[in-house]
């Protein structure tokens, strides 16, 4: 976190000493047809495995998205209203583009979801463990793309919480070996629904 960056907490969060994120959101006056600032939402967290992991949901979308009269954005609303905020992790027909913190020393659950996953760090160090016992260090700025692939993130710092930015979006059904390979989540998801968009075909 660069030491200019004094940005509160946002609510439920988890990590105080990370800046609060905010999203903005644009859009057109009706008037004069050019760009403003629709909206600002500080980010909201929800808290998971034992207040080690929050996650906060930015904003979703179907695909593609409608703009005409805000209609994306009473779309995300309402879905965000209808679950309390508390999102299965992929969004059918759509993407979700979520924040999550990482305690220090945590493993989160080992898991899989039906969707390509662009997974980027934003603050401190995190360790992506695949399910063959792979490794792979990134830090800021690096990106994962998951391929709907069984994995967890650990952050390996013994006394810093590390930040992820996440775009899931919903893909096909997929196959190895002929084997139907959906969602699976692990230990650590009390709470968190089950994304519903990988009934088979």
């Amino acid at each position: 976190m660069a030491p200019t960056d004094h940005r509160k907490p946002t609510p439920n969060q988890l990590s105080t000493a990370l800046p609060g994120p905010t999203a903005y959101l644009t859009g057109h006056d009706e008037k004069s047809g050019k760009a403003i600032v629709h909206s600002t939402r500080p980010l909201n967290w929800h808290k998971y495995d034992d207040d080690k992991m929050a996650m906060g949901v930015a904003y979703t979308t179907q695909f593609p998205p409608d703009l005409n009269a805000d209609a994306d954005v009473a779309a995300h609303d309402q879905k965000m209203e209808a679950s309390g905020g508390k999102l299965g992790l992929v969004s059918g027909g759509g993407t979700v583009l979520r924040y999550v913190d990482f305690a220090p020393k945590y493993t989160c659950m080992m898991h899989r979801t039906q969707s390509v996953d662009y997974g980027i760090v934003l603050e401190g160090q995190i360790v992506s463990v695949l399910d063959s016992g792979e490794e792979q260090l990134m830090g800021r700025g690096d990106v994962m793309v998951q391929r709907a692939t069984m994995h967890a993130w650990r952050n390996p710092s013994e006394t810093e919480w590390a930040r992820m930015i996440f775009c899931l979006q919903d893909c096909q059904p997929l196959f190895v070996g002929g084997q139907r390979f959906g969602e699976d989540l692990g230990r650590g998801t009390v709470g968190i629904p089950g994304s519903g968009n990988d009934k088979s075909e």
